[in-house]
């Protein structure tokens, strides 16, 4: 557990957590090689870090979404809402499952501008102006989702994630969450 997760909350010591948070650490830290910061900051509350992870995780494992586009709306959403844990550690997520080590920087500052099919335009439009303006989307939005090719549930999908994001971003934001330096040059290439 890295004590310098986050700037504005005590991140707590690994031997003082529940058994089944501690278990949840290690598995993703021999995954990954580290432990992600996100652990040690959500680990502040354990019922949160619980609820937080189980749905993230039915995000990731419940979908007809690849895993890129996923990664695709967290970099874009995180990137709107200047989420720096969430740009650098998504970043490199979509860098790893898009295999395009400049995919993640061109969507985290403007998505309008990166290398994209029509469909992940039109997706990715929908992801800012649900991050921006949620009141103002309409019928016509999602039928344009629906015209760009994904199916009814994979507009639920691209909407909780988007949703699920703004709300992670928030808690990042406030809690000063800091991304691992693990995450800054993973698959970025030679």
């Amino acid at each position: 557990m890295n004590d310098d997760a986050m700037g504005r909350f005590p991140v707590p010591e690994y031997d003082d957590l529940p058994e089944d948070l501690r278990e949840r650490i290690d598995e993703e830290t021999e995954r990954a090689g580290f432990t992600p910061n996100v652990f040690s900051a959500l680990a502040y509350k354990p019922s949160h870090f619980r609820a937080f992870f189980d749905y993230h995780d039915a995000l990731v494992d419940d979908t007809s979404l690849a895993r890129e586009e996923v990664e695709m709306l967290i970099v874009t959403t995180s990137g709107v809402n200047d989420c720096l844990y969430c740009v650098v550690a998504h970043g490199a997520l979509c860098r790893v499952y898009a295999e395009a080590p400049k995919l993640a920087d061109q969507l985290a500052t403007n998505h309008r501008q990166a290398d994209l099919s029509e469909a992940h335009r039109e997706m990715l439009d929908f992801a800012v102006k649900l991050t921006e303006s949620p009141g103002r989307v309409t019928d016509e939005d999602v039928a344009a989702l629906r015209d760009a090719g994904f199916s009814r549930e994979e507009v639920w999908d691209v909407t909780a994630v988007v949703s699920f994001f703004n709300l992670s971003n928030r808690l990042a934001t406030v809690a000063d969450m800091r991304p691992n330096d693990e995450f800054y040059a993973m698959a970025r290439g030679d």
